[in-house]
């Protein structure tokens, strides 16, 4: 709202300064063309194991998802974006503190995630998204999966969250049933799995019925939407699908042309198109930024239920594209600039972003991995972001700066032959690292599959990243391994 060249009655001065004490607000949070408008809604929806191919707005050709095509559209299609991690426990710990997992602990050369016996957790040293927001005012609300730790002070009630309905680990752990994967998901088995479902800090199903959480997750989004809709909130929605085991509700089994995959994702889509309707009901959608995107790539040890990279080369648990880059949308109509951005962006880019558009401070006494992004989605500036660190556990095993990405060590990730370089024959896949005494170099906006190796014309771009990688880790300290305890 302007007040320039009008005479303001006391009317509106009274409304003015009624909305500047709407509860939840905080005085001095907003700059000043800012004032005059509410603080935006923020909703983060997570998929678990989503490939970069495995969307139609990214190239699938059989997979239908209108509802994020739209979304992609209308908003940003992001096609250079990364997670902190390629596998679930430390992506999800980057997204939420906006650093690098070996910052917190949360990563492991042993343990890769965290298990239904695993004792750590996040510390509660990290601050969430959730927690700075809440201190700012805001309700939040976290939806799904977790994978941050299983019991308290690890829950996400312990950081920073007012309410939590969902798993608190991976789908597929806390399997009773010795039978193959691929029969017990055709057979839809979902007893086979003992996986808690919990509303805040209880168990309330146990086995959870896998083929209805996605519709009750969603249901519980909508529900938090319109109970928060009169101050300013933050819903973490985490899918845990689709990683294995399958599951989806009876109206969308066999609907899809591409499978069970297919019939997973394309009700992924329907949640979404359910959110943004419910957002635009409310009268919410032109204030509220929408982020969609997953927490690592596809997992080829199954096969066709474990989804696709398109035609960037890896999965999930390896550092070559497919594991890391995720197809990614932004939405907030009527503000952002549309169109597809191309500069690099990371998950971790969030905490700071969310920041800056709602006023809340940045804390100043840790480092921070993640960006401001808000002058590429506004298309008022460029982005900051140069470097990408690709770890697995606690190593860097390869660097991106710029167009080019060295690779210090590759091992092959699971369930993919992708790992080594391309050779003929091909090199078999091997399950320890296979250090590279001249790192592996590619140009990935050229060759974004990694096929052509162009170390041997480049040693100054080795040498220049090389230098970037000493730096970056004569600022990592050690900290208590979480996964480990």
């Amino acid at each position: 709202m302007q007040f320039a060249n009008q005479s303001i009655s006391s009317l509106v001065l009274i409304a003015f300064f009624s909305f500047l004490f709407v509860p939840g607000l905080k005085a001095g949070t907003l700059n000043s063309e800012e004032k005059t408008s509410p603080r935006p809604n923020f909703i983060i929806i997570f998929a678990d194991d989503l490939g970069y191919g495995d969307l139609g707005i990214f190239g699938h050709p059989t997979i239908k998802t209108p509802n994020l095509d739209k979304m992609a559209v209308e908003g940003q299609k992001w096609t250079n974006f990364y997670v902190a991690a390629s596998v679930c426990t430390p992506s999800r710990a980057g997204l939420l503190t906006g650093r690098l997992p070996v910052r917190s602990g949360m990563c492991s050369d042993k343990r890769r995630v965290l298990f239904p016996d695993s004792n750590g957790g996040l510390p509660q040293s990290e601050l969430t998204i959730a927690r700075l927001l809440k201190n700012n005012g805001y309700q939040t609300a976290a939806i799904g999966k977790w994978h941050l730790g299983h019991q308290s002070p690890y829950l996400p009630t312990d950081h920073g969250f007012d309410s939590y309905f969902g798993i608190p680990y991976s789908n597929d752990m806390d399997r009773v049933e010795r039978t193959d994967y691929f029969t017990l998901a055709e057979t839809e088995r979902y007893q086979a799995y003992n996986v808690p479902l919990m509303r805040d800090e209880e168990i309330i199903e146990r086995p959870t019925d896998q083929r209805t959480l996605t519709k009750r997750y969603t249901e519980e989004t909508v529900t938090a939407i319109k109970k928060m809709k009169g101050a300013p909130f933050f819903i973490y929605l985490a899918h845990n699908l689709p990683h294995i085991p399958l599951f989806r509700a009876e109206e969308f089994k066999d609907t899809s042309l591409a499978g069970i995959y297919g019939d997973v994702i394309e009700e992924i889509d329907w949640s979404v198109g359910q959110i943004l309707a419910a957002l635009k009901e409310e009268g919410l959608d032109e204030n509220t930024l929408v982020v969609f995107t997953s927490d690592n790539g596809p997992w080829h040890t199954y096969k066709t239920h474990g989804g696709t990279a398109g035609l960037l080369r890896g999965a999930k648990g390896g550092t070559f594209e497919g594991g890391m880059r995720e197809p990614t949308i932004f939405s907030w109509p009527g503000k952002l600039q549309s169109g597809v951005v191309m500069e690099m962006g990371t998950t971790m880019d969030l905490l700071p972003t969310f920041c800056k558009l709602s006023g809340t401070k940045l804390p100043t006494d840790r480092i921070y991995d993640g960006y401001d992004i808000s002058p590429l989605l506004f298309g008022t500036g460029e982005g900051e972001r140069d470097v990408v660190f690709y770890y697995r556990g606690q190593k860097v095993y390869a660097i991106r700066k710029g167009n080019y990405k060295a690779h210090f060590i590759t091992q092959n990730e699971y369930g993919s032959q992708t790992a080594h370089p391309i050779t003929n024959p091909p090199t078999a896949p091997t399950k320890t690292p296979t250090i590279h005494e001249i790192p592996l170099l590619y140009n990935v906006n050229i060759d974004p599959s990694e096929k052509y190796n162009i170390a041997e014309n480049h040693p100054e771009i080795i040498a220049d990243i090389q230098k970037t990688l000493k730096d970056h880790l004569s600022g990592v300290e050690q900290v208590e391994n979480q996964l480990e305890k």
